[in-house]
């Protein structure tokens, strides 16, 4: 089943309900919006001459368009190449190149920095950006009638990864991944209805844009911030205005938006749910956010090779305080989504006892297809059916998975493991630690040692040595940091995400 049916059945079903916002502003309903997607598809095959399978890319901020291209490129049975928009135009091109995307949708910025490679490259045939005539001429094609036919199997969405530890290799998620995706958003997450808006704080090339699928099959509405980016006061008005608002946001931004609430005000009551994910959420963190916001608040954990779609962190859990074992729950991922099967298992792949550390693995229909024209990645990836995360976690008795940290970020002194996140948790008991990242630096004796990165609430002074004592008190002596670095900030990446990377790279200079 093609994923533009999904848009094309709400649009004659509730052809008049409310679909485009941007900002306050209303821009078209379902039928108008369905009607924009079929153009952009109908241009694309019939005017491009695009066969099915061939490669779209999108880089662009976020901006209403960004819905009607992705449904457009599927009416016309092609493949999406969704692009960070915070990407160097060098690794922009490098993802056009490997995924050979002929057609680049691209805002006029980014289109600019990449015009000098368009002379000397010729992979991609032709550029629109959004506003321009060349593309509102796409509105003035005759619209496909109907989605082309695509198999189950047959890849949608092909997403490049970070590229933390080489090139980025592209993800083929088929229609049968995300639909699967779509299924466990409802039965875990949350119910999405008719009344709802979704709002994209966060870069609709990842998680933010993929929740856009049970907003558009419950008629939904769409908002996509004046901003195009998260800004808390903005979306504080915005919640306030269309009310029912959900949005994906990583553990920094929800931060960033309860500590807005708390210091400056706001009334959090037009947020329906916030769903969180893609990095460590820490315990002090959501307790904040669950004081200040209310229950509002579910977690999911996936990653691009099962988007989504591994575990859920629901509410009724987060609302749950009485039960004995809440201060772990909190900070655990949750559990294995309903159509996935989830285990922690060691280096061979055998599943390990409970409480046990072990990397992540899983297995249904959510895993990718594999990595594009990468059948080696693919093979040590998945392993007899089996997504291997490179995660580190454990499972409880009752099968709440705690992730400890990515494999490799998990630091080797004198032979032991130590776990950043453990370590950053414990940190942040301090009431003058706003923010903490923990890395390993080479040591000759210990193989590492821990160092830690903290930025302090309001730029005040801190004492390495309360927090030396803080966390004598908490965890084992060898685990403690060796080092503490005073920092601003910490670099992050632009769907929030500390890039521990760049940590690595200040102690090395």
């Amino acid at each position: 089943m093609n994923l533009a049916e999904l848009l094309r059945r709400t649009a004659r079903v509730h052809p008049e309900r409310p679909a485009l916002f941007h900002g306050e502003q209303l821009l078209c309903d379902y039928r108008a919006l369905g009607r924009r997607a079929a153009c952009v598809g109908g241009f694309l095959r019939h005017r491009l001459g695009m066969a099915p399978g061939d490669r779209v890319a999108i880089w662009m901020s976020n901006v209403p368009e960004y819905l009607e291209v992705l449904y457009g490129a599927w009416f016309a049975g092609l493949i999406v190449v969704p692009m960070n928009s915070k990407l160097h135009w060098k690794e922009a091109s490098f993802i056009l190149q490997d995924s050979g995307a002929a057609i680049l949708f691209a805002s006029e910025h980014m289109a600019d920095a990449l015009a000098p490679h368009f002379a000397q490259d010729k992979t991609v045939k032709a550029v629109f950006v959004p506003g321009t005539n060349g593309y509102t001429a796409m509105y003035r094609t005759e619209p496909l009638s109907e989605p082309l036919f695509r198999a189950m199997d047959d890849v949608a969405w092909l997403f490049y990864t970070s590229g933390t530890t080489g090139r980025p290799k592209g993800v083929m998620d088929t229609h049968g991944n995300l639909l699967t995706m779509i299924a466990c958003y409802f039965m875990d997450v949350d119910a999405t209805q008719a009344g709802d808006g979704l709002a994209y704080a966060a870069p609709m090339s990842h998680a933010s844009g993929m929740l856009n699928f049970p907003h558009v099959i419950a008629g939904a509405r769409h908002i996509v911030p004046a901003s195009g980016g998260f800004e808390s006061g903005e979306l504080l008005e915005l919640a306030a205005h269309h009310r029912n608002v959900s949005l994906f946001a990583a553990p920094t931004m929800v931060k960033r938006l309860v500590d807005y609430i708390e210091h400056d005000g706001g009334d959090a009551s037009g947020f329906k749910t916030i769903v969180y994910g893609g990095g460590p959420m820490y315990g002090e963190d959501i307790r904040q956010a669950l004081r200040v916001m209310g229950n509002r608040f579910c977690q999911i954990y996936g990653q691009g090779e099962s988007p989504m779609t591994i575990t859920a962190l629901g509410r009724h859990h987060l609302q749950d305080s009485l039960h004995p074992r809440y201060a772990q729950r909190i900070t655990s991922v949750g559990v294995a989504q309903t159509l996935v099967e989830l285990r922690v298992c060691d280096p061979a792949g055998r599943p390990v006892a409970v409480d046990e550390s072990g990397e992540v693995v899983v297995r249904g229909p959510s895993v990718m297809k594999g990595y594009w024209n990468n059948p080696e990645a693919t093979a040590n990836t998945i392993r007899d059916g089996w997504l291997f995360t490179g995660d580190v976690g454990s499972l409880d008795e009752d099968g709440f998975l705690t992730l400890k940290d990515r494999s490799k970020d998990v630091i080797i002194s004198g032979g032991s493991n130590i776990y950043p996140r453990e370590v950053e948790e414990v940190l942040l008991r301090h009431p003058q630690v706003h923010e903490v990242s923990v890395v390993g630096r080479k040591h000759q004796e210990w193989g590492e040692v821990v160092v830690a990165f903290v930025v302090s609430k309001n730029g005040g002074a801190m004492d390495a040595a309360e927090l030396d004592s803080l966390c004598l008190q908490n965890i084992a002596r060898f685990k403690r940091p060796k080092e503490y670095r005073f920092v601003e900030a910490l670099p992050k990446s632009n769907y929030g995400k500390v890039l521990k990377t760049e940590l690595r790279k200040l102690m090395a200079e």
